[in-house]
């Protein structure tokens, strides 16, 4: 028995992410990548070591291994996108790093400022419709595969 078929995935994945994205945000040519390139540029990353950090003070491999636990390993984040991402965070005012043991330079533990709270507010307010799309997408590609499981 043939199966109707609807629009293909990828038509179905890229109109319901441009659905929900802010029209100043949409960009000409192909969809971007929602699963790799498009979460980091989201600001997903920031947002979970504000999320993280907002819990109290944490170092930069502690920040790693929760966010892998948090994600089911679905984004693993490398050290070299980690440490420059929390120097950046604490340049901008955002986070406040200080040595465990400043005479040896072991862990830096990185405390959450009033300013990072401001923008973990902000963060979290704008990505959600884009965390929404990202379900709305899987659960697409999901049912076009799978059917009504």
């Amino acid at each position: 028995m043939a199966r109707k078929r609807g629009k293909p995935v990828a038509e179905a994945v890229a109109e319901t992410t441009l659905a929900t994205e802010p029209r100043e945000r949409r960009r000409g040519g192909r969809p971007s990548d929602v699963f790799g390139g498009e979460i980091r540029r989201r600001d997903v990353i920031p947002l979970l070591v504000l999320h993280l950090i907002s819990r109290g003070p944490d170092y930069g491999n502690s920040l790693i291994e929760n966010i892998e636990e948090i994600t089911q390993r679905v984004i693993s984040v490398n050290p070299n996108t980690m440490y420059p991402l929390l120097r950046e965070m604490e340049s901008q005012g955002l986070i406040d790093g200080r040595w465990e043991h400043p005479d040896k330079r072991t862990r830096r533990y990185y405390s959450i400022t009033a300013e990072g709270r401001k923008e973990y507010r902000r963060l979290v307010d704008e990505l959600e419709p884009f965390l929404d799309s990202v379900i709305r997408s899987v659960t697409l590609i999901k049912r076009e595969i799978y059917g009504g499981k």
